[in-house]
């Protein structure tokens, strides 16, 4: 049974802005150091990190708790398998919120627009 649906969709250049204003300030406080090394090492990796963003955002909709004490950013990390695909990979108190649940991501981008969808299934 479908539990939660959250969606988001960001201009890349919203998140350009904030790492060129703020930098590691911004970075450190949203990414996890393998997220930041994952996009610091594509060719845009402005559009990787606007997709994480997004999906962090996704998933806080589709867990019904915004950016409350639920959890951190950091709890809510994006992984790819060898094949890409992206994945959702929780530790802390957003782990312990969802154990057991099955957790869907899909991203997307086309020009300068990221999107990303959550789906939480119990």
């Amino acid at each position: 049974m479908v539990e939660g649906v959250g969606i988001d969709i960001i201009e890349v250049g919203r998140i350009r802005k904030s790492i060129d204003e703020y930098g590691d300030l911004f970075t450190d406080k949203i990414f996890t150091r393998d997220e930041t090394k994952y996009c610091t090492e594509k060719p845009y990796p402005y559009q990787h990190y606007a997709a994480r963003f997004a999906a962090k955002e996704a998933f806080s909709k589709a867990a019904g708790t915004g950016w409350d004490d639920s959890f951190s950013w950091h709890e809510v990390e994006v992984v790819n398998e060898q094949s890409g695909k992206p994945y959702l990979h929780l530790t802390g108190q957003a782990l312990k919120n969802l154990r057991g649940k099955k957790i869907f991501l899909s991203l997307s981008h086309s020009g300068d627009y990221v999107t990303a969808v959550v789906v939480i299934e119990g």
